[in-house]
């Protein structure tokens, strides 16, 4: 069992996060528990890298000391599955939004799907979704995107060093993806629909893995609770 001190001179907590919670709310709530166990009025707990609400999979949390150590994780390769839906695009490029465009998927073969794949492996530039949390004039892009606003969003040079697809059964295909920091799995599923000439959105994904943390070590939320 940690304790306290534990806690303070700093853990790093590997996290399963659920689908439909935010990474603010797995924070909030390891960091009520922690206070509510020993009884303490503050303590430093935080995450090393976004996972959308509709993401699941790995988070890295940091408590105490070791929030100093956040930026280190948030910079290493991270490895994610998932699943594409080819023939429909929606503003925030997964399923938060409804869909808004839909195209044909009849030209697209196994061949067109696997040759696709080699021109979003290595460096390149990539953009931003709409809704995503960078801040654009103090706002978050989300905030302005629900507001109607539109926004211009310059790419961002990132890394994919493997993309690799693992099943297809039309209009769907699963992947895998080991990317660097920065990497938006949401705007590769828009780009690689683009680029499909169809269009394409994210409907499934999670994250296995950061660095050498990977997912099958994370606990659940009530695992990480049952044992304090």
């Amino acid at each position: 069992m940690k304790t306290e001190e534990d806690f303070k001179n700093g853990q790093v907590l590997l996290i399963d996060k659920p689908l439909k919670w935010t990474s603010f709310q797995v924070v909030n709530k390891l960091r009520w528990h922690i206070r509510q166990k020993f009884g303490i009025k503050k303590i430093k707990v935080g995450h090393a890298g976004t996972l959308d609400p509709l993401a699941t999979g790995l988070l890295i949390i940091c408590t105490g000391k070791f929030t100093k150590k956040i930026h280190e994780y948030q910079g290493q390769e991270k490895e994610y599955i998932g699943e594409i839906t080819l023939g429909a695009t929606t503003p925030s490029y997964d399923l938060e939004t409804e869909i808004n465009e839909t195209f044909s998927i009849e030209h697209i073969t196994q061949d067109l799907i696997y040759s696709t794949t080699k021109q979003f492996i290595g460096e390149i530039n990539q953009k931003p979704p709409i809704f995503s949390a960078l801040k654009k004039d103090g706002k978050r892009l989300y905030e302005l995107a629900r507001e109607g606003k539109t926004t211009k969003i310059e790419p961002r040079k990132i890394t994919i060093k493997k993309f690799e697809i693992t099943k297809i059964n039309l209009p769907k295909i699963q992947f895998r993806v080991v990317c660097s920091k920065g990497t938006y799995i949401r705007s590769l599923a828009y780009d690689f629909g683009v680029a499909l000439n169809s269009g394409g959105h994210l409907s499934k994904l999670r994250r296995t893995k950061i660095g050498d943390f990977e997912v099958e070590d994370g606990m659940k939320i009530d695992e990480f609770i049952a044992n304090l």
